[in-house]
């Protein structure tokens, strides 16, 4: 699934559910090393529990984050699918 970001520097979120499994997560953008530290942590984890952790990350100011970001595109392709 390609989801389109709002209100953070990347530009949108790439990934895979597999067995309910979040898999091959790519950010298009944003900061290099949170992106992919993100990417790998979420690696094979379940679709529910990473939402869980990420859902209402805050980045400074900023009402949302990369992570709430992929929280809210993993929660977009529960309810598509």
């Amino acid at each position: 699934m390609k989801y389109t970001t709002r209100g953070v520097c990347s530009r949108s979120i790439e990934f895979d559910v597999v067995d309910n499994k979040v898999t091959g997560v790519k950010f298009d953008g944003g900061c290099s090393g949170n992106t992919q530290g993100v990417a790998a942590l979420v690696e094979g984890m379940d679709v529910n529990e990473a939402i869980k952790r990420m859902e209402g990350i805050k980045c400074g100011f900023k009402p949302t984050s990369c992570p709430d970001q992929l929280a809210t595109a993993l929660k977009q392709y529960i309810a598509n699918k």
